[in-house]
């Protein structure tokens, strides 16, 4: 009898050990876990940290381990990845990645002052606390895809409508099923002055938007003190308080609206501004307030018209020559901040524009400290994102060179999983040679262009005979 209850306890733990997916697993189940060793690395551990011939081992999704001088396992897939640099992917705190389009209600002539939504929750539908982002959140493959190219392995996303819009989720950016690319479901709380697709008469101003969450912030404080009714809007505004709360702005003069509010409620804001806080940066400052900037630069206007280049104001000139300047003077006074890729207009201008702020004076070290370690501070998540240390999760960028110079991304891997952008130039073949065939016999023949795409030139009789661009494959 006790050999058969030591068998039924081993047997039930073995099924405990081999159960902790959420789903079955339809036909032959995988279990092969291959161990990575990328070799010969330039790897940016962190922003004031990097490792020259370094080697960085991975498994499934974890960092084995990371140093110049470790053992590599014999079982372990190899990469000789010759001088490649490695950082940590970035990491954005502003996006709706993942997030379903939001439905504004057709206009009505006939004013509603009260809330259409049915429940115990607060009498204004731009009041909506209770809200959970990440019960919405679908991956989405094309919008996945764009931030892989931009460097970016994890994202905080929520449903970008409200004045007290609910708690966003941190979310990994691998075509992986929903259950595993969220990372952390209640990872902040946001807010902003714009009520948005509510159709209710109030806030109609500025004004009235502030009065309403001073409202709200005093309502919740009151509700802890009663026992006679049940508020599912306060209930979860108080159990948030605890949250990282970033404020959505639009204007600079926000900052000090913003303050305002923290100081009365002794609330702790992160605010994301406008990419143009250079035009009042001591408000910024004495706002004691972390900052997510975009890099959404204006675009230089078309002058060549003199009676039309008279219609551009001073003041749209000057945005446009300072807006790249604006992170380097964050940076200069001391102000903690991060980078996002909101706000702009074509996704592919984010490298661009960030190696333009690193050229007009923002430091590298500065630059990558916003992307990854700040912003995973900002969300108390630095245990297991923003650097590459041993137990972190794989969430790393192979580049051809220092990304904030002219690094191409080859491949970036988000937890473990690999997602190749560029291929590879395996041979640089840039040179001169002679050209010897049944057609062409003794023919100078030179090879420019860069390492990825060579121009191969032949000339004949001092001139042009043919030019073509060698891919990789036809060099292999």
């Amino acid at each position: 009898m006790k050999t058969r209850l030591i068998l039924f306890i081993s047997f039930f733990n073995a099924l405990h050990l081999f159960g902790q997916e959420t789903f079955p697993v339809n036909g032959i189940s995988n279990n092969f876990k291959p161990i990575y060793a990328f070799t010969n690395a330039t790897i940016v551990v962190s922003p004031d940290n990097i490792i020259k011939n370094g080697v960085l081992i991975i498994q499934e999704d974890k960092i084995i381990d990371v140093d110049s001088n470790i053992n590599i396992p014999k079982e372990a897939i190899v990469r000789n990845l010759n001088g490649d640099y490695i950082y940590p992917s970035f990491i954005d705190l502003y996006s709706d990645y993942g997030m379903n389009e939001i439905k504004k209600e057709p206009f009505n002539y006939n004013p509603q002052y009260k809330s259409k939504k049915d429940g115990a929750y607060h009498w204004n539908q731009a009041i909506h606390p209770e809200i959970n982002s990440i019960n919405e959140f679908l991956f989405n493959e094309k919008d996945a895809s764009k931030y892989h190219n931009n460097g970016f392995g994890t994202v905080l996303t929520h449903i970008q409508d409200g004045l007290i819009r609910g708690s966003g989720g941190l979310v990994l950016l691998k075509n992986d099923t929903e259950h595993e690319n969220i990372l952390k479901e209640n990872a902040a709380t946001f807010f902003s002055f714009k009520k948005g697709s509510s159709r209710q008469k109030n806030p109609s101003s500025l004004m009235g938007s502030i009065a309403l969450i001073r409202q709200t912030f005093l309502d919740a404080e009151w509700y802890l003190e009663q026992k006679d009714q049940i508020n599912l809007s306060y209930d979860s505004f108080n159990k948030q308080k605890e949250l990282p709360k970033i404020f959505s702005i639009t204007h600079t003069l926000d900052y000090s609206r913003v303050a305002k509010i923290a100081d009365e409620f002794e609330a702790e804001f992160i605010i994301k501004g406008n990419g143009k806080e250079f035009n009042r940066v001591s408000e910024v400052k004495n706002s004691l307030s972390s900052v997510i900037v975009p890099v959404n630069f204006p675009k230089a206007y078309d002058v060549s018209d003199p009676e039309k280049a008279k219609n551009i104001s001073l003041e749209r000139l000057k945005e446009w020559e300072l807006s790249p300047y604006n992170l380097k003077i964050l940076s200069d006074n001391n102000i903690s901040f991060c980078i996002t890729s909101s706000d702009l207009e074509d996704s592919k201008e984010f490298l661009k524009n960030l190696r333009l702020a690193v050229e007009k004076g923002l430091s590298k070290q500065s630059a990558l400290a916003a992307l990854t370690i700040n912003p995973a501070r900002l969300i108390n998540c630095e245990s297991f994102i923003g650097t590459i240390k041993k137990g972190n999760l794989a969430n790393f960028l192979i580049t051809s060179n220092d990304i904030f110079e002219d690094g191409k991304i080859y491949e970036n891997w988000v937890a473990g999983k690999q997602f190749i952008l560029n291929k590879k130039q395996r041979h640089d073949i840039r040179g001169y040679y002679t050209f010897n065939s049944k057609e062409f016999e003794n023919e100078y023949v030179e090879v420019k262009g860069s390492r990825e795409n060579p121009i191969l030139t032949i000339y004949k009789l001092d001139s042009i005979k043919m030019k073509t661009i060698l891919s990789d494959d036809k060099i292999n």
